[in-house]
């Protein structure tokens, strides 16, 4: 299998977003995005139909990138997060269809009555 490895790759700290340049497209993916489509177990779970629906991650930010080898990056996030390992094929499937998958997490939250916004919770509404 070809490896869809980057020609760069940079972390933006005032965007929070990470730049994925291949040949001629560039692709921004939000730490949000990245997040919450980590490949972690804690995230897609061990098998079909164990994944956990991330929320409340709209304010998470990227804190670090480590290379593993020559096939992946860690991510760490400033909730803690940074178990799981983004191979070059994954990054590249993230940002090819980051238009449906983002949708489809925008779906999932609204019908599980989710909210992206960590603080949503502490919000109520007395008359």
């Amino acid at each position: 299998m070809k490896s869809n490895y980057p020609k760069h790759i940079k972390m933006h700290r005032n965007s929070n977003t990470l730049e994925l340049v291949y040949s001629t497209d560039r692709y921004y993916l939000s730490a949000e995005y990245l997040r919450t489509h980590s490949p972690s177990a804690e995230v897609r779970g061990h098998g079909p139909g164990q994944a956990t629906l991330q929320h409340g991650k709209l304010k998470v930010t990227l804190r670090h990138i480590d290379l593993v080898g020559r096939y992946a990056v860690k991510l760490t996030f400033s909730d803690g997060h940074d178990s799981g390992l983004y191979s070059w094929n994954y990054l590249f499937d993230l940002c090819i269809h980051q238009q449906k998958y983002w949708k489809k997490y925008l779906s999932d939250l609204n019908q599980a009555g989710k909210s992206r916004d960590p603080d949503v919770s502490a919000v109520q509404f007395v008359p």
